[in-house]
């Protein structure tokens, strides 16, 4: 669609996206991070410092356990291949710069490999392209300056047009949004020699969401974790033989 029609068809729709977006959020249920740990050790073989940082997806929203959640799965398939030191650093609402602010929670370290959970925040708070991606350029430099990172995974921001939470056309509004950071997201990391991106092609049925219509759910988080270590093993097992 052209830019001069998309603007124009956002300024006609305007009143009913302000509606929408302020039912959206009243009626959709706020679902609680996985309870459980954030922090372990898994597997044999070398070390691999891990750290799975960012949003309410990374959190593990609307699943029962830090077992079921991104964390619990990533750990479990890279351990017959590592002997995982794993931390978990993310909480729901957060844009990709206060996913940045939230290192500050942690010492300097070396943190070998990073997944990173970014991006639909900053679509939901009209985060500029311009924004996002300076926001990143400072999460990178964050990750390879202070916790001196050999691999930083960022997950493609979903496809927001076919979230069932959301009504059209605000379904539509925010899927465009989240398309132009998705397309700065890949832009970005194809410039970072340090950077991969991971894009999770999942099937966007009950089944693989979380009860509120937005999160991933414990059916969707293997996939993300086997998509994640194919990445790693990639990227790492030839620099270590």
């Amino acid at each position: 669609m052209a830019k001069w029609l998309h603007g124009l068809l956002t300024l006609l729709l305007a009143p009913l996206l302000m509606y929408q977006g302020k039912r959206v959020r009243r009626v959709t249920p706020r679902l609680p991070e996985a309870p459980g740990e954030r922090h372990g050790e898994v597997g044999t073989g070398k070390p691999l410092q891990l750290l799975i940082l960012g949003d309410s997806a990374a959190a593990g929203v609307g699943i029962a356990s830090q077992q079921q959640a991104l964390s619990g799965c990533l750990a479990q398939a890279l351990a017959p291949h590592w002997q995982v030191k794993w931390q978990l650093l993310a909480q729901s609402s957060l844009t990709t710069a206060a996913i940045t602010n939230l290192l500050d929670q942690i010492p300097a370290q070396t943190i070998d490999v990073v997944l990173v959970s970014c991006g639909v925040n900053d679509v939901t708070r009209s985060t500029s392209s311009t924004d996002f991606a300076a926001h990143l350029q400072q999460l990178q430099q964050r990750l390879e300056q202070h916790f001196k990172s050999r691999l930083v995974i960022y997950t493609a921001l979903p496809p927001m047009h076919k979230f069932p939470a959301l009504p059209q056309p605000l379904r539509w509004f925010l899927g465009a949004k989240a398309r132009r950071l998705d397309q700065v997201l890949q832009h970005f990391v194809a410039q970072q020699p340090k950077a991969r991106l991971l894009a999770l092609d999942l099937p966007f049925s009950r089944d693989f969401m979380a009860s509120d219509g937005f999160h991933p759910s414990h059916k969707a988080t293997p996939l993300w974790a086997l998509a994640a270590t194919s990445i790693i093993q990639r990227e790492l097992i030839p620099h270590e033989r």
